[in-house]
């Protein structure tokens, strides 16, 4: 059931979302859902093998600040949170990639903030979108041309919320002929610039699992995402296939175990084990 609420993302009215019991007892746990999975990645014409993980929890956010509030109040805002991670070898020197998006329980509207940073041994590029009246991004990147960049982008659909829109409700997903921004990234390791893209986007089964997949015709790439069509929605796994040159390049992803836990208590050496259960060792 929806009906009509004010959003931070602009001030624009919103159609106020009733969470579930089901939902509520799901996320409203203080304990994170983690997820590993076995990642194939993509880098150079080569296939580089590594892990990622998927980290999402529900939590406070300051709606002006835009960050993680310490206690609940008249000016915070409830969103699920998703912090991905990845972290693969590409010959003698490693990769460690990281972004996150908070995306607003409350309704149909776009995350409130993103940030990814990837770090390697030639350097580490940063981005992040806040969401006022508009989206308001600034990048900064060892690379010559692409240096620090502030820009103002008109609001349309983000990749890097879909996978927090998924596990809420997948009909809050666009589909049809769309404008997307593509994810931070696939931005930066493509060295491309920052602007949104037309995208088709679509639905369809295989097998017991549902899919949805995006399709850049400008960009020749795609993403699938597979995930479990009844709630908690889980992600199972993911593809993203690029094409350079006339060659296809295929990114996977294949889920390794999933547990919830109250992980930013587990800091002690004494909790090392519990990688063990994510296969992360």
């Amino acid at each position: 059931m929806l009906s009509c609420s004010k959003n931070s993302g602009g001030g624009e009215e919103l159609p106020q979302r009733e969470l579930s019991e089901e939902f509520k007892e799901y996320w409203f746990t203080g304990k994170a859902e983690i997820s590993s999975y076995e990642l194939e990645q993509s880098r150079y014409g080569e296939t580089r093998k590594g892990n990622a993980v998927l980290i999402f929890v529900t939590e406070d956010f300051l709606k002006d600040e835009q960050v993680k509030a310490n206690e609940k109040t008249t000016n915070t805002i409830e969103v699920l949170k998703l912090n991905s991670t990845k972290n693969f070898i590409t010959g003698i020197y490693p990769y460690s990639i990281m972004q996150s998006s908070f995306y607003p329980l409350e309704g149909k509207s776009h995350a409130l903030k993103v940030a990814a940073s990837i770090q390697e041994w030639c350097g580490q590029v940063y981005m992040q979108l806040n969401n006022r009246g508009k989206y308001e991004i600034v990048s900064h990147s060892y690379f010559a041309g692409e240096t620090d960049e502030d820009l103002s982008l008109h609001k349309v659909h983000l990749e890097n919320e879909i996978w927090n829109q998924l596990r809420i409700d997948p009909d809050l997903l666009p589909t049809g002929e769309i404008i997307i921004i593509p994810s931070f990234e696939y931005i930066r390791l493509a060295h491309i610039e920052i602007k949104p893209h037309p995208a088709t986007a679509e639905f369809y089964q295989d097998g017991k699992l549902s899919v949805y997949r995006i399709t850049y015709p400008e960009l020749k790439r795609s993403l699938k995402i597979y995930f479990k069509p009844t709630f908690p929605y889980t992600i199972e796994k993911w593809t993203e296939i690029t094409n350079h040159d006339g060659n296809e390049y295929y990114t996977t992803a294949n889920k390794l175990s999933t547990i919830k836990m109250d992980y930013w208590t587990k800091n002690s050496n004494k909790d090392l084990p519990l990688r063990d259960t994510l296969n992360l060792n």
